[in-house]
């Protein structure tokens, strides 16, 4: 395509997996432990489809990325540091928390706000990118009540790739149950696509993108427009961690059948 498209990819940050975390309750609802001085990294399901983009938008020439991140102002400059270096795009950030116990219909308000203001943005090329669950706002419908707000009707959820054909329309893998793919095919933008995992490998770092990125995203954070997502309609009765519980026994030439009949019996205990 000669226009190519305007991609909208709405990812933010999440602590590191590999840190423990431990929720606490604080005075403004529950939040977890020392959660500012937590190494973040990129929403992982958010990355592939910052990643997707980036594929699609090399394929397609006259194509623009912007980042739409809502998260704490501190953390997201340090998280930049290493995002800036993988694919250029042009950051749009909201200042506000990025915990877990936020609304997701709060978070939606606030992303589908910001993208409605960002200048020259063509709604009639525009591709919407997310990942279809989040590491820590798991609720599975941030991305499709986004599209709502913007209008967009053709939503595709649980994507592993997007093909775009000859005639311009665009062609999704969707995943369904039983490890098999819904093929579904729209005639082109606007679009809103949650993606799953996919197959593109992590691009490499690339300090020249990294500088170029960094330029306008530093500015673009001074500016950052404070949203502060509201858990006031929400109420926790408790916030702690799963408790871990192991059973061994060992037992020999026990059938198939009796270790199901086993477990089962364990379960509904």
């Amino acid at each position: 395509m000669s226009t190519g498209f305007h991609i909208v990819v709405c990812g933010s940050l999440v602590p590191d997996p590999l840190q423990t975390l431990a929720p606490v309750q604080g005075p403004a609802g529950p939040a977890l432990k020392n959660e500012l001085m937590l190494p973040a990294v990129l929403d992982p399901f958010a990355a592939h489809s910052l990643y997707e983009a980036a594929n699609l938008a090399k394929k397609a020439p006259g194509s623009k990325i912007w980042l739409v991140s809502l998260g704490n102002k501190a953390k997201l400059q340090q998280l930049m540091m290493t995002v800036a270096q993988k694919v250029p795009f042009e950051l749009v950030p909201l200042d506000g928390p990025a915990s877990g116990f936020t609304d997701s219909f709060e978070v939606a308000a606030a992303l589908a706000g910001a993208i409605d203001k960002i200048p020259n943005l063509d709604r009639s090329r525009l591709l919407l990118f997310g990942g279809c669950a989040s590491a820590s706002r798991d609720a599975g419908v941030t991305m499709q009540m986004v599209g709502e707000r913007l209008g967009i009707l053709d939503q595709f959820l649980a994507v592993d790739e997007l093909k775009v054909e000859e005639n311009g329309s665009l062609r999704f893998l969707e995943r369904i149950e039983g490890g098999r793919y819904q093929v579904s095919v729209c005639s082109g933008p606007p679009a809103m696509v949650a993606w799953a995992t996919g197959n593109l490998p992590e691009p490499p770092n690339n300090p020249q993108i990294g500088m170029q990125n960094m330029r306008a995203i530093m500015p673009a954070l001074q500016k950052a427009q404070p949203a502060p997502v509201a858990t006031s309609g929400i109420t926790f009765a408790s916030v702690t961690l799963p408790a871990q519980q192991r059973q061994t026994r060992i037992v020999k030439d026990a059938s198939v059948e009796e270790i199901a009949k086993e477990i089962v019996a364990w379960i509904k205990e």
